[in-house]
């Protein structure tokens, strides 16, 4: 066991079992060893890859979404262009590029802002986006951000924000925990029967022995604070992370280690924690708050709908035929059903204080 789940161990053998959502944070956000507090995980060289990393064209076509949904949005000026969770600063780095390359108005009507909780990842954005020589801000909380006007991106972002998980025995839900063994590792564990049960109304349909309800306050709790945010001051946001249209039972809390899976609980801060997104709840929320919510698309859907296909052939169009065939493998890995690719199994989600005419709201297929 590593110095971080010793530290874990001696906090359940003090307390009791804790909730999964209280291990993930002290997992991934632990000042001293958590994973995104003290890792680079992005990248080959990391422990994953994310769409932008894959190419280019996924930021440049994101930069595009924005100057056409500031457009749609009646051209504010100015407006605040928000990226929660920037990664490496990869995505935000690839937008601005296009934006001044393209829609220079767009981009001198905004101020740009990184909302990041990790030192390390922070000081790899500022590194990454120095090049650009533009003036950028960082915060920890969207709260931070200034009133007005913004579009807001986030890739990857809902995932990584901790979930609980509920296993219904037969006759009540109880809560997933984590627990030491006999041996003294740690381990899942079924706590009480809930005094309180899950109301009828989170439920997909009536659960059968086994089934496992996940919730993510946090996740709650930032979609109804973004959303509050869009209608008080206009803007709109985009959404992009793997889950599922709809509420639906079912364990889909995963670690990510290397490149592969690994055992959630094995070696705490040294792998991602994620889980699928119920975006039928996000959607919900945002609607409530009065918000235009976009039908639901995959993101293949929405890049080919934005040009993907079109943007690969002028980046190809001066390469070799083996650049080309990177080209084919970055648009097949981006926009792809198959496995390994990324097309089907995330989703995208826009909001806006308005409809707008552009994918998703508008028809994502291609002509």
């Amino acid at each position: 066991m590593n110095d971080l789940g010793t530290r874990i161990a001696e906090i359940i053998r003090t307390g009791g079992p804790i909730g999964i959502d209280r291990f993930w944070n002290l997992s991934l956000f632990d000042a001293r060893a958590g994973y995104y507090a003290t890792k680079n995980p992005f990248g080959r060289a990391g422990d994953f890859v994310t769409a932008p990393e894959v190419s280019q064209m996924f930021g440049e076509l994101i930069g595009a979404w924005v100057a056409a949904a500031w457009d749609g949005l009646g051209r504010p000026r100015p407006f605040r262009l928000v990226e929660i969770g920037p990664g490496r600063g990869t995505l935000m780095a690839d937008m601005l590029r296009t934006l001044r390359r393209a829609a220079p108005a767009c981009l001198g009507a905004a101020s740009i802002h990184l909302v990041e909780t990790s030192e390390t990842l922070a000081a790899i954005q500022a590194e990454t986006l120095a090049p650009l020589d533009l003036p950028i801000r960082r915060h920890h909380t969207l709260g931070e951000v200034s009133p007005g006007p913004a579009i807001v991106v986030a890739n990857e972002l809902f995932d990584a924000l901790a979930i609980r998980q509920f296993v219904f025995d037969g006759e009540a839900f109880r809560e997933r925990c984590v627990g030491l063994s006999e041996a003294g590792q740690l381990e899942f564990v079924l706590c009480e029967p809930l005094a309180q049960q899950p109301p009828a109304a989170l439920l997909p349909h009536p659960p059968a022995a086994g089934a496992v309800l996940e919730v993510s306050p946090e996740r709650d709790t930032l979609a109804v604070r973004l959303a509050e945010r869009l209608a008080a001051e206009g803007g709109a946001a985009l959404l992009v992370d793997y889950g599922h249209g709809e509420t639906a039972f079912g364990d889909t809390l995963q670690a990510i280690r290397d490149h592969a899976y690994a055992a959630p609980l094995d070696r705490p801060g040294e792998a991602d924690l994620t889980s699928h997104v119920d975006f039928g709840r996000l959607g919900h929320i945002c609607a409530s708050r009065r918000l235009a919510v976009a039908p639901l698309a995959t993101q293949g859907e929405f890049l080919l709908g934005l040009g993907l296909l079109e943007r690969a052939g002028v980046l190809g169009a001066p390469m070799d035929a083996a650049g080309r065939r990177r080209i084919e493998v970055a648009v097949a890995r981006l926009a792809g059903s198959g496995p390994g690719q990324m097309g089907a199994l995330f989703k995208v989600l826009a909001v806006a204080s308005q409809r707008l005419d552009l994918p998703p709201f508008a028809s994502t297929q291609p002509d």
